[in-house]
């Protein structure tokens, strides 16, 4: 069976764009997708892990909020760079070749991710004399190793989003391509929800039993690796792939050279473009989004501080409430990303784009500035899913509308520095929170400790101020939408 995107066999405008799919195609999206899925997990067990792993690898009394920060950033970091470079190599030697790669090395590095917590076990900073430096001085070891470890997940992590979608958009047909890319990354969410109840589920029945259950998220997040047999075997290049690899080197064009996407006037205008776009809403999950549950955290542990918890009562309620506000977070995804796509088919990109852009604004200044304070901890069940409903709405736009503004040869490059210089930059996002967070904290527990207030309230409030002021950041994105060009019921471009 064919596998280009130019057959429909069979088809019915009646029918749903699933049913006009052959069966090959369909296999293709359902790897893409779980690819994509699987990522996606990764991403948010390290953010269920991060605070736990921090209190077990670092020092006592080191700010576990600024140094879980720190490997956020490092772990975005591996993602930007390795989305750079397997978004390059996808162009030149396959799609669905790299993608293997990815998913393995984003498997197995998970994997390790988990070895650091194993005191008795040598280290990569030892070895390397890496703790010795005087810009990892006091930090211990196996922290050092975490973050090595998310950085090299990060490399494959980072290169799955540009390879997915530019695999499925170059085999699906044309006529149902926008929605079949704006499925597939509302199944991202469910990656998410997965997350969410895993990380539940070790809440409810490992904290106080277990001092190390963080580890088991990340041998959770190791298991895609089986999926990469699936993709070596069942699953070929596009012929639109091979088409243009084969006339772009008959012509002395080259494939994935990033030397071509910006001496071409246009693909340039859009790769800049598109990143800027990109890097609004990259930022706003990562610098401010993710970090909701930090605040979840927060509010839980001042409530049963209050009331007299333990700290092992305390953890867990901290694990229960940050898992279910990401579940409920997550729930609000997927029906945005869905409700997306529909508005982008009817309306267009740009005005999908710049309505969720403003809603995600005003909804997450909302959201950090009232959770806790009208429902007490019942304000995530409608909070979560309200802010996770505008916040990832849009990156359904990036797949649908990314793979849009460059050629074959040229569309998982275009793509993935689009939104892999989005992460670049966003890698500065939990650095910024994070410093903005811990400098208005200072000053408001000294205000509020000077006042005899409560200084643990002081430095929540700071910390929702902080998030709030991050927020301008999904104003860029509709800024530079009149400079983007309207790709809706246009066919991929070709040069």
């Amino acid at each position: 069976m064919s596998d280009s995107s130019n057959t429909l066999p069979h088809s019915n405008p009646q029918n749903s764009w699933w049913e006009k799919l052959e069966p090959y195609q369909k296999l293709v999206f359902v790897v893409a997708t779980l690819a994509w899925l699987f990522d996606c997990l990764d991403q948010q067990l390290f953010n269920l892990a991060r605070n736990p792993a921090m209190l077990a690898l670092l020092e006592k009394g080191q700010d576990t909020k600024y140094y879980g920060g720190i490997a956020t950033a490092i772990f975005v970091l591996g993602w930007a760079t390795g989305g750079m470079i397997f978004g390059s190599l996808g162009d030149r030697y396959g799609r669905a070749k790299m993608l293997a790669v990815t998913v393995l090395l984003y498997s197995l590095a998970t994997g390790l991710s988990a070895l650091a917590g194993f005191p008795k076990l040598p280290t990569i900073a030892q070895t390397l004399h890496l703790n010795s430096l005087p810009w990892f001085e006091g930090l211990s070891p196996h922290y050092l190793d975490f973050t090595i470890f998310r950085f090299i997940t990060g490399l494959g992590v980072g290169g799955v989003f540009g390879l997915a979608v530019a695999l499925v958009a170059d085999t699906v047909p044309s006529t149902v391509r926008p929605r079949a890319l704006g499925v597939l990354q509302s199944f991202s969410a469910v990656g998410n929800i997965a997350a969410g109840l895993i990380g539940l589920g070790i809440a409810l029945t490992a904290i106080g039993k277990n001092p190390n259950y963080w580890m088991w998220l990340f041998v959770i997040g190791a298991l895609p690796a089986f999926l990469v047999a699936t993709i070596q075997l069942r699953v070929k290049e596009p012929e639109a792939w091979i088409t243009a690899r084969d006339r772009a080197a008959a012509q002395g064009k080259k494939s994935g050279s990033y030397g071509d996407l910006f001496s071409h006037g246009t693909w340039r205008r859009h790769a800049l473009l598109g990143m800027v776009l990109s890097c609004a809403g990259v930022i706003g999950l990562w610098g401010i989004g993710v970090f909701s549950t930090d605040l979840v955290g927060d509010i839980i542990a001042s409530h049963l501080k209050a009331s007299g918890a333990d700290e092992v009562a305390i953890n867990k309620g901290k694990q229960v409430w940050g898992s279910l506000n990401l579940l409920f977070f997550n729930v609000g995804a997927f029906l945005g990303m869905m409700a997306f796509t529909r508005v982008t088919e009817r309306m267009g990109r740009r005005k999908a784009f710049a309505i969720f852009f403003i809603g995600a604004l005003l909804v997450t200044v909302f959201v950090f500035q009232m959770l806790g304070k009208i429902g007490g901890r019942w304000d995530i069940l409608w909070m979560a899913p309200m802010m996770g409903f505008f916040q990832l709405a849009v990156f359904a736009g990036f797949s649908i509308y990314l793979p849009e503004l460059f050629p074959t040869r040229l569309r998982a490059t275009g793509v993935s520095f689009c939104y892999n210089v989005g992460r670049y930059l966003a890698a500065t996002g939990p650095l910024t929170l994070a410093i903005l967070a811990k400098s208005l904290a200072d000053k408001a527990a000294a205000k509020a400790a000077a006042a005899g207030g409560n200084v643990a309230i002081a430095k929540i409030d700071a910390f929702r101020d902080a998030a709030s002021w991050m927020c301008l950041i999904f104003l860029l994105g509709i800024v530079v939408l009149p400079f983007l060009p309207e790709t809706k019921g246009k066919a991929l471009p070709e040069d």
